[in-house]
């Protein structure tokens, strides 16, 4: 039998989450009459249910994990932005920007797009906005880490929306990670900005939907 896994950042969120539904419970069975409380109750027991399933981590296969010029997405989700851009922060020169919008049904665990060593991370705080918001990817609390590899450089953003108020992220500058693993989980609605060579092989576009590990973004020069 196959056991749905739980990132393990997320225990104590679903735990607070389940106390919380354990005492509105309790509260309804006590003082609501009967016609009330059965839905009352049934509608938190699914609300509890759907707070396990939000932080499940899938199990997939990275496709042709030996190539390492394939950059695939960290997350799942809805491709909202493909343009030209100047990255800013770390690389300091233009890109090509992929930015990909997780809704609350996706999933919001996000993996490692390249496979290379991590050569920059850095933790911001900030604001919540709508994750959509053209400035979230600037004023809203986020994290960036940049990869590289015998191809070029990979840098990406994992950006909080308006309901997420937690960002874990896996970078540890110097050590090298493998792509389809595990690089973090953003919590509730949110945002991988993803920034790639200008030479690079970009196959999404905006309005494709995507699957962290499993959809190629892009493919890096030789």
């Amino acid at each position: 039998m196959n056991w749905i896994k739980i990132d393990n950042d997320s225990y104590g969120t679903i735990l607070v989450s389940w106390c919380i539904c354990a005492v509105l419970i309790f509260l309804a069975a006590r003082f609501t009459p009967l016609w009330l409380n059965i839905p009352l109750c049934s509608i938190l027991i699914i609300f509890m249910a759907f707070i396990t399933w939000f932080f499940r981590v899938p199990n997939r296969e990275a496709p042709q994990a030996e190539n390492t010029h394939l950059v695939t997405s960290v997350a799942d989700g809805k491709v909202v932005i493909v343009e030209k851009t100047f990255e800013k922060e770390y690389l300091k020169k233009d890109c090509i920007q992929i930015s990909v919008y997780m809704d609350f049904f996706d999933v919001h665990c996000n993996f490692w797009p390249i496979t290379g060593k991590v050569s920059y991370y850095k933790y911001h705080p900030g604001k919540y906005l709508l994750a959509f918001h053209p400035k979230s990817s600037e004023l809203n609390e986020h994290s960036s880490t940049c990869m590289v590899n015998e191809h070029g450089e990979v840098f990406f953003k994992q950006i909080a929306g308006t309901f997420a108020r937690r960002i874990v992220c896996y970078s540890e500058p110097g050590k090298i990670e493998y792509r389809g693993d595990q690089c973090g989980v953003i919590k509730f609605g949110s945002r991988i900005d993803l920034f790639v060579p200008l030479d690079a092989d970009v196959k999404v576009q905006v309005g494709d939907k995507v699957k962290a590990v499993e959809s190629i973004l892009a493919i890096l020069p030789d």
